[in-house]
């Protein structure tokens, strides 16, 4: 049997308090468990005697409406936590790329220089011997 590992923010997230209690609904249940939401009713029917009467409950359309507000409500909180942490990773990037910006200017240049052909020697202007010149002895003193 498999078992993954369910982060602590994403249970912390589906539980909401209603009723002066915390609760959780089946949909968010049922995805934590892996099954769909009709086998979870199904289950939880059958074994009615299992579960204390405060522990399973139907919700009022009121009820369910104030939840869809929180949903909505912690949804656009989780996009903007994630807005900001795009945006603070996003200048992090900046900063270091831009610290690199000049050694790379640097390694352009240089690869610049090496892929311009090599300037060819100029001659020179004038007539030159090309005879080996004797050596003169010179007498030390």
């Amino acid at each position: 049997m498999i078992t993954a590992i369910i982060p602590i923010e994403r249970i912390a997230q589906a539980i909401f308090v209603i009723r002066a209690q915390k609760v959780m609904l089946s949909q968010d249940l049922a995805a934590l468990y892996g099954v769909a939401v009709k086998a979870l009713n199904q289950a939880v029917k059958r074994h009615a005697a299992r579960f204390p009467a405060d522990f399973v409950f139907q919700l009022t359309s009121d009820e369910f409406d104030n939840i869809a507000i929180m949903r909505a409500f912690v949804k656009l909180h989780r996009i903007l936590k994630t807005s900001r942490d795009l945006a603070r990773k996003f200048s992090d990037l900046e900063r270091r790329v831009g610290k690199h910006d000049e050694e790379i200017a640097g390694i352009i240049e240089a690869i610049r220089q090496l892929m311009a052909p090599a300037e060819k020697p100029r001659r020179e202007i004038g007539f030159h011997v090309r005879e080996k010149t004797p050596r003169y002895r010179v007498r030390k003193r």
